[in-house]
């Protein structure tokens, strides 16, 4: 799909920016945040909505802090934007654009700096350490946003980051 069909596919459409990271540590294991809905849980790189005016590097130290209680010294190369059309639960927007950086980091126990209801009312139930191995021979039964996010950890872990950032566009029903 081109540039070009993309936008006419989103004009008028309320899109939220948000950041994430693809926290990956010396052995290539990733941090993912498991988001419980109402009819489907999911598993994605931490990070969130954009606060206004909030640049992507502010925005992701203040993520990264909240929800894994860690300050990265460095933020990595843009590795994906994904454009997810599927209407919140909130009805306060009709998808997001989410930007996806790599850190690089140590293991760590995360200590999110919000607190369990506050991460509850934002969908966050787990945080997990993930092998590569354990993402690839996950069942088809687990949800991952976007869907192939195990295969895009594998490349970036065993081949580095793109020469230039990925594109995804998707459309889902909602979560509810």
């Amino acid at each position: 799909m081109s540039d070009d069909a993309s936008c006419v596919e989103l004009a008028g459409l309320r899109i939220r920016e948000a950041v994430r990271a693809l926290l990956i540590d010396d052995d290539h294991h990733v941090l993912l945040a498991h988001l419980a809905f109402p009819l489907r849980s999911v598993w994605v790189l931490p990070g969130g909505g954009l606060d206004p005016g909030e640049s992507h590097d502010v925005g992701l130290l203040r993520e990264l802090r909240e929800e894994v209680g860690l300050t990265p010294e460095v933020i990595g190369p843009l590795l994906w934007t994904r454009t997810h059309v599927i209407p919140f639960v909130d009805g306060l927007w009709d998808g997001q654009r989410d930007h996806a950086y790599l850190v690089r980091t140590r293991r760590f126990d995360p200590s999110p700096a919000l607190t369990t209801e506050q991460l509850r009312a934002e969908h966050l139930v787990d945080l997990r350490w993930w092998s590569l191995d354990e993402l690839l021979l996950e069942p088809e039964t687990t949800f991952f946003a976007p869907p192939h996010l195990p295969r895009l950890v594998h490349e970036v872990a065993m081949n580095g980051p793109p020469a230039e950032p990925w594109r995804i566009m998707q459309r889902s029903t909602p979560h509810a």
